[in-house]
């Protein structure tokens, strides 16, 4: 069985919400914002990443997957390539796929789940 999964992302919308720490420990995994704090603008990474998670969740919904995940449980990380992989705590025997892209204000994430 396979599901997809999208979603964008304005970066703007992300430098305001991460002004709170709150947000970023409820969202983000110390891996994840080490990673981005690597670049100088950083919230175009974060903003990657969030667009990731919430692509990996509609996916896993779309087809009861799963009945609920929040996005702490999802991590984007990267391989030495910087290419994105996904690590979904708590769940096993699936494998995940996953494009992401900036460009300007925006961050677009695609994910295909392979049950």
């Amino acid at each position: 069985m396979f599901s997809i999964g999208t979603d964008i992302v304005e970066v703007n919308r992300i430098r305001r919400l991460s002004k709170d720490k709150k947000f970023l420990r409820k969202v983000f995994s110390n891996k994840e914002i080490e990673y981005c704090n690597t670049y100088s603008d950083s919230h175009v990474h974060l903003s990657g990443k969030y667009a990731g998670k919430e692509a990996v969740k509609k996916a896993l919904l779309s087809k009861a997957i799963v009945d609920n995940i929040s996005l702490i449980n999802i991590e984007i990380l990267n391989k030495n390539d910087k290419s994105p992989y996904v690590v979904i705590n708590g769940i096993s025997n699936i494998k995940c796929l996953i494009s992401i892209s900036h460009e300007g204000e925006y961050a677009i994430a695609f994910v295909l789940i392979e049950e």
